[in-house]
């Protein structure tokens, strides 16, 4: 299989985006908290509930693993669970220096140990994230059923602050920078934007189709290949277990590191449901390793549990960036320490499949 180079300004350009978009993100997050009261917290955190939930995401790993390879037997292609346990270290890896990256770099990854068509592994992959999707949303329908009246209390504390506002809108942080190098007229500006971003996916496409055609449809191929490869899983029961047990494990993995804190200990669990739900959203957002993105979901997350708990949303907001600030680097820690243990585990079973080739 020849692997075709990215561009370095290209790579450059989405890491820098990506930079960029944790270093907005974080600054917002953080813009008027006081940082000695959040330091206060983090130095009364016990750490053994943080190790705790440290299990459940290593677990998550090898249950995400052993799934991969069932849905990879229909097609022919039985794995070693620890090399696509490596092969996703690498891929999580690879997504905290560009974004969306990891699912090619795990495909690719998985190809130099396995052989496995980078196309066929790409296509379970996308079923992974369409399987990921249904769980969230069942994450989301629990928050909707347990939490219901904490949504509704988030709502009219936004619309109540809304009323005790002048009726000239208060620009945000953003539209203060656009005044700043002379962009007055922000609804044009909002315009302008959606028609440039229009008109480039328009391109994008037409490109495609005219000089990728006969490479799409072999793309496309390989990927129904493996969306359709559910249907022919001998061990759906099993499927269906380490499904449920990846998403039990980010369950707990998110809510544990709730304990730690002397504040958030008796959040009870369907506040983990509303929990995972704000967490997952904001590491959706294209930043680097979720940094920003995530501190701003726990953020408004925490003040929204607060404020249906009758307490008060501001200490709620600092408590939310205290539980990021501990929940975040668990997660960095995981992936580079899996996938700094990958990069040699994969080097020494490629070299490994090279020997015996040659044998």
């Amino acid at each position: 299989m020849e692997e075709k180079k990215k561009s370095p300004l290209k790579s450059f350009l989405t890491i820098l985006i990506s930079l960029a978009f944790a270093a907005f993100f974080l600054w917002y997050a953080t813009k008027g908290l006081d940082f000695k009261v959040i330091q206060k917290s983090l130095s009364k955190a016990n750490y053994w509930w943080v190790a705790f939930a440290g299990v459940f995401g290593l677990l998550a790993y090898w249950f995400r693993a052993v799934r991969w390879n069932l849905l990879l037997e229909p097609m022919g292609h039985k794995i070693s669970s620890s090399n696509a346990l490596w092969s996703i270290s690498f891929g999580y890896l690879m997504n905290l220096t560009i974004p969306r990256s990891g699912e090619v770099a795990r495909a690719t990854a998985l190809y130099g140990v396995e052989k496995v068509p980078v196309s066929k592994s790409v296509g379970t992959i996308i079923l992974e994230r369409v399987i990921d999707l249904v769980c969230m949303m069942g994450f989301l329908l629990l928050t909707v059923i347990f939490k219901f009246d904490t949504i509704i209390s988030f709502y009219d504390y936004v619309t109540a602050k809304k009323e005790t506002t002048t009726e000239k809108q208060v620009p945000s942080g953003f539209e203060e920078f656009l005044m700043k190098i002379g962009i007055q007229d922000f609804a044009f500006f909002y315009m302008t934007v959606k028609i440039f971003v229009a008109i480039l996916l328009v391109a994008v496409v037409v490109y495609l189709i005219t000089f990728k055609k006969a490479q799409l449809i072999n793309f496309a191929k390989g990927i129904w290949e493996g969306i359709a490869s559910i249907s022919k899983l001998e061990k759906k029961g099993q499927f269906i277990f380490y499904t449920l047990a990846i998403w039990i494990s980010y369950y707990f993995a998110a809510y544990l590191v709730c304990f730690a804190l002397p504040e958030t200990s008796d959040f009870t669990f369907a506040d983990g449901f509303f929990i995972i739900v704000v967490g997952t959203l904001g590491m959706i957002v294209p930043a680097s390793g979720g940094i920003g993105a995530f501190n701003l979901a726990m953020k408004y997350g925490f003040m929204t549990l607060f404020l249906a708990m009758g307490k008060n949303g501001d200490a709620g907001g600092e408590l939310g960036i205290t539980y990021s600030f501990i929940s975040l680097p668990l997660q960095l820690f995981l992936m580079l320490i899996m996938g700094g243990i990958s990069v040699i585990m994969l080097a020494r079973e490629r070299s490994r499949v090279v020997e015996s080739s040659h044998i």
